[in-house]
């Protein structure tokens, strides 16, 4: 349950996505002391000799790519792999296609399918992206269909005191029962506006320093401007300026925004995550991931929604032909080898150690207060980050495989090559990937740093206490410097704003700080002996939260409004403590960013102008074509099926009887032989997915719906910076197993008349009249 963009919120991928981890911070402070030596970083050679010689093998459906430059220094043999002789994939950098440049000639070759523009046209117009996910229109009466674990949050919203909707499913029986949910959006691609020659003409005439704080203020404007020809702000229109190639190309997407939306269907979270952690990441899979919502007009009624995707009635066969329609958040194809082995070595595998520390935390808590627990929603943001956490392992796992190292240095070196065989090229973008190594090295200096300081501010993963001293001492250091109150009311509010934690949240989540000071800079060193003030970790952070005015949020407010919060206290203590290691770690990393923003952007142009449109872009959260086919796969020495049944659903539950990951809810029990259990409730297929594919439709050639894209097997987790289609797979709700739960467990006549026939009826009864 991975393809949510909103399941991986801690992303260090790239120094772009870090940033969502790094808090800047400009306060003024003496001169940094120089960080004493932390734990050594040393990347670990994982996986196994069959991973490996997949990996080397590639794809039997891809062709081989160009012979490939060597690299400069000679690689081992690896599992019986020569690395010098390793070679990437065709489609090793992927298979999600842009609607500014559909592969028309690639799927009429491939496929014998050669789409027009009103199949292009109909499949941009009826997908949706929604928070953190994707979705689509199902009927022509606004009906929308996404992933259950893309509507978890709303399904709790709307829960009325008892009713615990999220774990014993929201059924709208009738039109009036659909629940309004708050702070919904669902945005339909109405018009792409490719705006790149205005884009680099502006900037290609400036300086390389000013281009990248000039291209912001570009954007800026002719995102206004395209908006205003849509009607502005009040029109119902956003504009989000896309940038593709690291910005070698720059597109307007316009949208059509709808906010007005109500909640249909969601199952029980037991079906919904069926076989929970275990199963996550896995296939065979036996999962019901799916919910809908409606959207309704402004006049209160449901919306006429053509162009939408009907569902299909005779099902998919293995080896058929399907589409993907969604909105993958982020991927990372084009980057250097340099960057992935940063990655590798620094800081993914800091990721991992924050994700594994903080959970650990909540876990705790959330088995010692049940009750408060629920109050706060601990247990989606606990899913959250434990959904995080398997992806990071998958990923870099990957990393750590030399083979499929060894295959991004291949096509990085075919890039060099091309790029120098052009004079043109070669004096523009010729020392670009040199450079990107440079500055990793760089980069590299403040390792400890990013064990230390990542998600400083993170609701999730900070002491609240802590987070409000980071913002006090920005506060109090303005007064003294005598920053005038518009400038200080800002900060003042991002203090209001810090959400309070229970005492014994909030001073574990300190200790795991505290433990991070410790285990990357030194138990010696001066910043961790500066914080602890020769204390034990955990002594510490009781004294700090026992002591300070920061640990409350009321409290804190009134006394920063009041004055009587002053530089001495205990939790303001510990940042004047971290405060020199942070700004001299924040200097280094913070000077890399619009560097390696510059150099990608360059190699974007280059490959650009190298492969044009061959070579699709990284994902944006913008809306893609993927391509695949139903196709199982081997793994563990077996078969993994192309499709499940009921049959092994049920065959879960009874063989691990007693286990609540495959207990099936009582109104699975009760259906089961009223069930047709050879339906399919799964299925596999080659379609290229990442994080923010959760909800997207899955269709045929006919832009039928077949499916509900709700996962990748574990596999497809380096998905991220590489696509090997003979391993990565998506994992699809089959529309023959939503439908048959509709209409058999939880007696939806209303909304199967809806999917097969598009006809909205008012209530139950009347759908019961109709069948």
């Amino acid at each position: 349950m991975t393809l949510n963009a909103g399941s991986r919120p801690f992303a260090a991928h790239s120094l772009r996505s870090l940033a969502a981890l790094l808090l800047s911070v400009s306060v003024a402070a003496c001169a940094s002391p120089s960080p004493a030596p932390g734990p050594r970083l040393v990347p670990t050679t994982t996986g196994s000799p069959a991973d490996a010689s997949a990996s080397a093998a590639g794809s039997q459906s891809e062709d081989p790519a160009a012979a490939a430059g060597s690299p400069t220094q000679p690689q081992p043999v690896v599992y019986g792999v020569d690395l010098d002789t390793v070679e990437a994939g065709r489609f090793d950098q992927g298979k999600m296609w842009t609607f500014e440049f559909p592969p028309i000639e690639y799927l009429a070759e491939t496929y014998g399918f050669r789409p027009d523009a009103a199949w292009l046209e109909k499949a941009r117009l009826g997908a949706l992206r929604i928070p953190n996910c994707s979705a689509s229109f199902v009927s022509p009466n606004g009906l929308v269909m996404t992933n259950h674990h893309c509507a978890r949050e709303f399904v709790t919203q709307v829960s009325g005191s008892g009713e615990g909707l999220l774990d014993n499913g929201l059924v709208a029986t009738d039109l009036a029962d659909e629940r309004a949910v708050e702070d919904f959006e669902a945005d339909r691609l109405i018009d792409i506006v490719d705006v790149t020659e205005e884009v680099n003409a502006a900037l290609d005439a400036l300086p390389a320093a000013q281009r990248a704080e000039a291209r912001d203020g570009l954007l800026e404007e002719i995102e206004s401007r395209i908006l205003a020809e849509h009607g502005g702000e009040d029109s119902g229109h956003v504009v989000e300026m896309i940038s593709l190639y690291d910005g070698g190309r720059t597109s307007a997407y316009v949208f059509r925004r709808y906010t007005n939306a109500r909640l249909v269907m969601a199952p029980e979270l037991q079906i919904g995550f069926y076989g929970g952690e275990p199963d996550n990441f896995s296939y065979p899979r036996y999962n019901l991931d799916f919910a809908f919502f409606r959207i309704y007009d402004d006049d209160g009624n449901p919306l006429a929604s053509d162009p939408y995707f009907a569902f299909d009635d005779d099902g998919l066969e293995a080896g058929d032909l399907i589409f993907i329609v969604g909105n993958p958040g982020t991927t990372n194809r084009l980057q250097t080898v340099a960057e992935l082995e940063f990655r590798r070595d620094v800081s993914d595998a800091r990721v991992l150690d924050l994700l594994e520390s903080r959970l650990d935390v909540l876990g705790a808590f959330i088995e010692a207060h049940p009750e408060i627990a629920e109050e706060r929603d601990l247990r989606n943001a606990y899913f959250g980050l434990s959904n995080s956490l398997e992806a990071y392992l998958g990923q870099v796992r990957g990393l750590q495989d030399p083979v499929i190292i060894a295959r991004r240095r291949d096509t990085e070196s075919d890039f060099q090559t091309a790029i120098e065989a052009d004079p043109m090229l070669s004096e523009r973008y010729g020392s670009l990937i040199a450079d990107m190594a440079a500055l990793q090295s760089r980069k590299r200096e403040q390792a400890s740093g990013f064990g230390a300081f990542l998600a400083m501010t993170s609701p999730e993963m900070a002491s609240s206490t802590l987070h409000r001293a980071l913002i006090a001492f920005q506060i109090l250091s303005a007064r003294q410097g005598g920053a005038p109150a518009d400038q200080i009311e800002p900060l003042m509010e991002q203090l209001r704003a810090v959400p309070h934690q229970p005492v014994e949240l909030d001073r574990a989540l300190m200790e795991a700080r505290f433990r991070d000071f410790v285990d990357f800079y030194g138990a010696d060193s001066q910043l961790a002996t500066a914080v602890l003030q020769g204390g034990s970790v955990e002594a510490r952070a009781q004294a700090v939260v026992s002591a300070s005015q920061l640990q409350d949020s009321a409290t804190a407010a009134q006394a920063m409004e009041s004055g009587s919060l002053t530089i001495a206290d205990a939790a303001l203590d510990v940042v004047r403590a971290y405060l020199p290691q942070f700004i001299q770690f924040q200097q280094v990393i913070g000077g890399a960013f619009p560097e390696e923003e510059a150099i990608a952007a360059d190699l974007g142009r280059a490959r650009f102008e190298v492969y044009g449109t061959d070579v699709p872009p990284d994902a944006t959260f913008s809306l893609r074509l993927a391509d695949g086919v139903v196709a199982g796969y081997d793994y563990n020495g077996t078969v993994a099926p192309p499709f499940t049944t009921f049959y092994g659903l049920y065959d879960r539950h009874h063989s691990h009887e007693g286990d609540e990951d495959w207990a099936l809810p009582q109104r699975w029990l009760d259906a089961e032989s009223e069930l047709e259990l050879s339906t399919p409730i799964n299925f596999a297929s080659t379609a290229d997915i990442i994080g923010g594919n959760s909800g997207s439709p899955v269709l045929d050639a006919d832009l039928e719906v077949v499916g509900v894209v709700f996962d990748g097997n574990a596999e497809s987790l380096p998905g991220d910076y590489i696509y090997l289609p003979d391993r990565n797979r998506s994992v699809t709700v089959d529309s023959r197993a939503i439908l048959e739960a509709l209409d058999v467990v939880y007696d939806m006549d209303r909304l199967v008349l809806e999917l097969l026939t598009g006809e909205l009826v008012e209530t139950e009864a009347e759908a019961d009249q109709r069948r």
